[in-house]
């Protein structure tokens, strides 16, 4: 091949090559040019949704606001309502214990060696006459005292922890003194507040307890006004505050009229089972009606203690008040009065023996309890009785408790 001919193969192929470089050049810038179009179209569709989102509020955050509010208004719902303690009680078989307590004043031993254990929703009594170490027995019940020896609890906390028991223990002292300037709805709102009851619940409280002893009238006096029994039912009320598990009551009836006493009575019956309530008195009717068991103190000594039923023997022995003769018609002979048929009511299956006191006119069946019981014994002595044309005044079951109390103590 010539010089020429090869010469122009060269120039022939260097054209091509600038015109594929030319051609790979603008291919290139095309497709640089589409890339920059497609990117700033996405720009502007997100520029667009981010100012959509800008004008809308991001539901999660809304939603996240809202609930935060909901958990601060449920928290300071819990707050407010703040007496967990009242939501999560603890049940216990015995509400009170006592444990070989003693309480010594210098040389003087008003308690001795005393132990009890209170069922939990009983009504239970302290017993006994005046220096029997009743009231003592109650202050250490309250945590006004401490045992010199020996342990006191109150729903198994230790009488003196006021802030496990703050709203848990209600009581009422013997001779309570309300603030003179105070007026009662105030007074009650204060002592409500004390016991942890929320503010928004203490007005209502105040007035269910003002109303549970029939004094709502009462709201806005000021207790220097009150008069003694108007007091004492305003002590009761600032007692029951709050519903508490256990309450004290010293001598509750004390110095109000027979009515009052009665709505009392009545009372602290509804409550049998709701709470704990210990009562002491010196009415032993009062209490023979009212409670489930009892303890009989002497001289600081525990001398008995049991259910009412065990301490008055109602479930061992039947007594019943012979009537006196019947009058003589006008101008007629003297009656006598028909002798007690002793071997019908002896012969009476169980009865284990018999007694009859002519001063008193008292006949007392005495009876074994697993053979029979007190309603049986009580219908078969009164149709021998009756059969014998006795004249029957009165039918009891067991002596009563002020007769066990006479029987069991000094005074």
């Amino acid at each position: 091949m010539s010089e020429e001919t090869q010469e122009q193969e060269k120039s022939d192929k260097l054209p091509k090559k600038e015109e594929e470089k030319v051609e790979t050049k603008s291919d290139a810038t095309n497709e640089k040019a589409e890339a920059s179009k497609t990117e700033a179209k996405d720009e502007k569709k997100a520029e667009a949704e981010d100012e959509k989102k800008a004008d809308k509020p991001e539901p999660k955050k809304a939603d996240a606001k809202v609930e935060e509010k909901k958990a601060d208004a449920k928290f300071e719902e819990k707050s407010d309502d703040a007496p967990a303690k009242k939501k999560t009680k603890k049940t216990h078989e015995s509400a009170v214990k006592i444990n070989k307590v003693t309480k010594r004043f210098g040389d003087k031993l008003a308690v001795d060696e005393l132990t009890l254990n209170i069922r939990a929703g009983w009504i239970y009594g302290l017993i006994g006459p005046n220096g029997a170490g009743k009231t003592t027995t109650f202050s250490m019940l309250a945590g006004y005292l401490q045992p010199t020896y020996g342990e006191v609890e109150i729903l198994g906390f230790a009488a003196d922890k006021v802030d496990e028991l703050r709203g848990r223990l209600g009581v009422l002292p013997q001779d309570a003194l309300l603030p003179p300037l105070d007026k009662v709805g105030e007074f009650l709102i204060h002592l409500a507040r004390l016991q942890d009851i929320p503010a928004t619940k203490a007005i209502g409280a105040a007035r269910d307890v003002l109303r549970d002893v029939g004094g709502l009238d009462w709201w806005d006096l000021r207790c220097s006004t009150l008069s003694h029994g108007m007091a004492k039912r305003v002590a009761l009320a600032q007692a029951l505050l709050g519903e508490p598990e256990v309450v004290l009551l010293d001598e509750p009836t004390a110095g109000l009229d027979p009515r009052v006493a009665y709505e009392v009575r009545q009372l602290v019956k509804s409550l049998k089972g709701k709470c704990t309530i210990i009562i002491s008195s010196h009415n032993l009717q009062e209490l023979e009606e009212v409670c489930d068991a009892a303890a009989i103190l002497d001289h600081g000594k525990l001398v008995a203690s049991g259910t009412i039923g065990e301490l008055t023997a109602a479930s061992e022995e039947v007594h019943v008040k012979i009537g006196r003769a019947a009058k003589p018609a006008a101008g007629g002979p003297m009656r006598t009065s028909p002798g007690v048929p002793m071997d019908s009511i002896r012969a009476i299956p169980g009865v284990t023996r018999i007694e009859y006191d002519e001063d008193t006119r008292d006949l007392g069946i005495f009876f074994d309890r697993k053979v029979t019981d007190a309603e049986g014994v009580i219908g078969h002595a009164l149709w021998a009785l009756l059969n014998a044309q006795v004249r029957i005044s009165s039918v009891t079951k067991g002596r009563g408790l002020e007769a066990r109390v006479m029987d069991l103590t000094d005074e």
